[in-house]
């Protein structure tokens, strides 16, 4: 008898007033998220997607629906915004979903890979703590099931506005870099400007970068144009 006398006050606190306040937040909460999706699925906006593509260049989320299978892709903290405060970052215009990385996991003619693409349209695809975050995580996974890596980098380099922050964010990177190394494939690929911390911009420094990549035994493949930079070089 207790348990149904307090069944009957839990229902009795329900009332049609109630449910209609209910149902009113979970119908704001859903359209929160659906637009918070939207504007993270726009990346840095039209404008800035179009200059991209009159470049002949495809955008960061473009790069990886092309890479995998079809509906195979799971992606992870597409909700993710930087933490930085200076420099008016902390302004609505500057806080973009996904913070210039998408990450997550997908299929490669019916294999599992886990995958990062940045994104130019975001801040020129920089690196800030929260985007190395991103990268980090999808790497452990990556060596906790024993999946190949594959990074599109295309990146004007660190975020200057985080500073050391930023540069420690390479630092986890490359620590996984190392650890990954004989674990798992690890496969990058130069999909433009690769500025920063692995001294890359997608021209004659490239050679750097692969001189880089054999040092850790990583995979590269590239699929731009770099003058005096060919397959041969390798």
């Amino acid at each position: 008898m207790a348990t149904i006398r307090r069944l009957l006050s839990i229902g009795s606190r329900f009332t049609p007033s109630r449910i209609s306040s209910i149902t009113t937040t979970r119908h704001y909460t859903l359209n929160r998220i659906e637009d918070k999706r939207n504007q993270a699925h726009l990346g840095g906006g039209e404008e800035r997607i179009n200059k991209q593509h009159k470049g002949g260049k495809l955008t960061g989320r473009e790069r990886v629906q092309l890479l995998l299978d079809d509906d195979s892709f799971i992606e992870y903290d597409s909700f993710v915004e930087h933490t930085c405060t200076d420099f008016d970052m902390n302004t609505p215009k500057n806080k973009i979903p996904g913070d210039g990385v998408i990450t997550g996991q997908g299929l490669i003619n019916g294999r599992p890979v886990f995958v990062f693409s940045q994104d130019f349209t975001v801040f020129g695809g920089s690196l800030s703590s929260m985007h190395a975050r991103k990268i980090c995580k999808i790497m452990d996974k990556a060596v906790s099931v024993g999946a190949p890596i594959i990074g599109l980098n295309d990146s004007g380099g660190a975020r200057i506005q985080e500073g050391v922050d930023s540069l420690a964010g390479y630092a986890d990177i490359f620590l996984r870099n190392v650890m990954s190394s004989g674990v798992v494939p690890q496969i990058s690929l130069i999909m433009g400007p690769c500025a920063g911390c692995l001294n890359i911009n997608a021209s004659v420094k490239g050679a750097r970068f692969v001189r880089f990549c054999d040092t850790f035994c990583i995979p590269l493949i590239t699929f731009v144009d770099v003058p005096g930079f060919l397959p041969d070089t390798w």
